[in-house]
């Protein structure tokens, strides 16, 4: 016989049963990870907390449009932070949400040039756009965004897309000269 090798049946059934006791530990706990985050806030629940539109262009507060889209990762990212700053801020600042799958919200779809989600339009108290923000944002940026539209303030962080940071234009008037004018004005 080996003496190198002292293992026996006993042995092996523990290692076994050792192996099989943390496989089950391990499944249980992907399956409730796996829980937890389907539980955690959704866009729908952000989305019932929000005001109409027709309801914040009506009242007298500053008003934060956000476009955004079930299937849209970051929206979704954003959903736990956005529902807790309106909790925070709704006795001051209108919270609207528009899904952009749904054909009815194309007029401000193309008002507000949205081109990416999600999207953030800022109003002031006139319901004139003084600022928006698009991507992922953090939660802070948002905050002092927020903040600085319920005190009339111009918005420290405007015009936020990504990793580009620009001032808000007005748009300009379209072109309708011809290519043939030469530069001739009409």
């Amino acid at each position: 016989m080996n003496s190198e090798n002292p293992t026996s049946p006993t042995s092996n059934q523990l290692r076994n049963l050792l192996v099989a006791i943390a496989a089950i530990i391990l499944t249980t706990a992907l399956f409730f990870g796996f829980q937890a985050q389907q539980s955690s806030t959704s866009l729908d629940a952000v989305a019932a907390a929000a005001i109409p539109i027709d309801e914040a262009i009506a009242n007298d507060k500053p008003t934060t449009i956000e476009f955004y889209a079930d299937w849209c990762s970051s929206c979704q990212s954003m959903a736990a932070d956005n529902l807790s700053l309106e909790k925070e801020y709704s006795d001051r600042m209108n919270f609207v949400m528009l899904n952009v799958d749904n054909t009815k919200w194309l007029p401000e779809v193309t008002k507000y040039r949205v081109d990416g989600i999600p999207r953030f339009i800022f109003l002031d108290r006139a319901n004139q756009a003084i600022g928006d923000t698009t991507g992922a944002i953090p939660r802070e940026i948002m905050a002092a965004n927020i903040e600085a539209a319920i005190a009339n303030q111009p918005l420290p962080h405007n015009s936020i897309s990504s990793d580009r940071t620009s001032t808000i234009a007005e748009p300009k008037a379209a072109d309708i000269s011809q290519p043939r004018d030469h530069g001739k004005k009409l």
